[in-house]
């Protein structure tokens, strides 16, 4: 009984996963007003009431495909900065941390670009709780290698990431056109960050 159990929660679980990868690629492509439950369900492969066994709906599946990436951006971020071994690195591995994830997950930053007015209330405060968190490991990170009042770090980082986040938009390419991407991005993010700083880049 408990290895049916298990394999049913791990199908349920992987099925899970596939709604959520199919919304937010339906969202990119079309916006949130233009996808519907059936769509979602029809992109797995199961009807559109059977997507209600995972969600209770549309706007609860948005909620989650952005809190999840929100979460995993936190998760990631904080490995990310405590591995590093000095300020230097730490700043250079959440450059690398984000511009691999920008690059791999274009879908869900234009769905947060674009509908994130549709999400409820809480999931729009536990969103906007989890950037402050992650912009925050960017801001400790940053007030290490140069000086600067809390204000004057937060334009910056948040500028790296309007700069990092632009270029799913506009990039389509192969993996060694992408891996350049990767390397131009990560240098342009690094030079904005410590711009009139007197550290060694």
């Amino acid at each position: 009984m408990t290895s049916t159990s298990t394999a049913r929660d791990r199908a349920k679980a992987e099925r899970t996963d596939a709604l959520l990868e199919a919304a937010a690629r339906l969202f990119a492509e079309r916006g949130y007003s233009g996808v519907s439950l059936e769509d979602i369900g029809a992109a797995v492969g199961v009807s559109g009431p059977a997507v209600y066994r995972h969600f209770p709906g549309k706007q609860a599946l948005l909620g989650a495909v952005l809190t999840q990436v929100s979460a995993d951006l936190v998760a990631g971020g904080t490995r990310v900065a405590e591995e590093a071994t000095d300020a230097p690195h730490r700043m250079r591995a959440l450059i690398g941390f984000h511009v691999e994830f920008a690059l791999g997950k274009a879908d869900v930053i234009r769905v947060q670009d674009r509908d994130l007015a549709h999400l409820s209330d809480a999931d729009r405060a536990e969103v906007r709780r989890l950037q402050r968190t992650y912009i925050d490991l960017w801001i400790d990170a940053l007030s290490d290698l140069r000086e600067g009042g809390s204000e004057d770090q937060r334009l910056r980082v948040q500028a790296c990431f309007g700069l990092i986040n632009s270029t799913p938009h506009s990039t389509r390419s192969s993996a060694r056109a992408q891996a350049e991407t990767a390397r131009v991005l990560s240098a342009m993010a690094l030079s904005a960050l410590l711009a009139d700083s007197t550290v060694d880049q």
